[in-house]
């Protein structure tokens, strides 16, 4: 390596924007097990317009109070470092991501839907307990996925916790698409109207008292396999999801059409899930590529 010349920077990775300041402006119970929060207030102004269809937020959640006087930065954004050292020793911001499941450009009002099982986990209780005025902080946005326009047959499957991202995915495929579309939720009290387009046929699938997630790969096993390029997108509980990417991915399904991605582990809170999660993707993409999979 010639020791002349300019000296290579690192490359740094660009800065996450700062968060921005929600505030509940409605809520909605849909079904037993899904509720939905809306958000809007001053502080959205500065996000970006999501684009994707899997757009997605975190949510940054604090005790109630903790955002009182909370202090912004000169663009409106909050001043997070002056945040955390105004919070009390033991007090921290926790994050979930949650799916845009629809954006108002005009308002800077945002849709998001909450799973929620009673008193378990973080956002489902913060969800079910919300009330116009309530703040959050708002990391974002995010998001990779669109409907491809040169795929002949679409697939999308899902979870409850992907269940905005299908419903988003729906509306976004052409009127004309043909495929399928595979729902978990816990009951048929839980269902609710999607926006499919004709040749897309809409499965809903209860778990009830099984884990979610685990009815997902036998209904797509049992999927006659179409004829033409698939494009998939499919989230969920990581179990049922790497069940379903060794099916596809051995039945022609190729990585650059393939959108997959474990929302959540059973047996693993969201913290652990995410530091665990990329050691688990990097032993997947390794076995594939051991059995000659592109």
């Amino acid at each position: 390596m010639s020791t002349t010349g300019p000296t290579a920077l690192p490359l740094v990775a660009p800065r996450r924007p700062a968060p921005v300041l929600g505030e509940v402006v409605a809520t909605q119970r849909l079904t037993p097990h899904l509720t939905r929060v809306v958000l809007g207030g001053p502080g959205l102004r500065p996000l970006a317009d999501p684009v994707c269809a899997d757009s997605y937020v975190k949510l940054g959640l604090l005790p109630d109070g903790a955002l009182d006087g909370c202090p912004l930065a000169d663009d409106g954004r909050v001043d997070l470092a002056a945040l955390r050292a105004s919070l009390p020793d033991g007090v921290e911001v926790r994050q979930r991501a949650y799916t845009i499941r629809a954006w108002d450009p005009a308002t800077r009002e945002m849709t998001l839907d909450f799973v929620v099982h009673g008193d378990e986990g973080l956002a489902g209780p913060w969800a079910a307990a919300a009330a116009p005025g309530d703040r959050v902080l708002v990391h974002g946005p995010g998001g990779a996925w669109d409907p491809r326009t040169d795929i002949d047959v679409h697939l999308l499957v899902g979870d409850a916790s992907a269940l905005p991202a299908v419903a988003v995915g729906l509306e976004r495929l052409p009127r004309d698409a043909v495929g399928a579309a595979f729902v978990e939720v816990h009951g048929p009290d839980d269902e609710i109207a999607l926006d499919a387009p004709a040749g897309v046929a809409v499965t809903w699938l209860h778990h009830g008292d099984a884990p979610a997630g685990s009815t997902l790969p036998e209904a797509v096993r049992a999927w006659p396999t179409p004829e033409g390029r698939i494009g998939a997108f499919v989230h969920g509980e990581a179990g049922a999801v790497k069940e379903l990417r060794a099916h596809l991915r051995t039945h022609g399904v190729g990585r650059a059409d393939l959108s997959i991605s474990g929302y959540w582990r059973l047996g693993a809170d969201d913290e652990g899930w995410r530091a665990s999660k990329k050691a688990w993707n990097a032993q997947i993409e390794a076995a594939e590529a051991a059995a000659g999979l592109d």
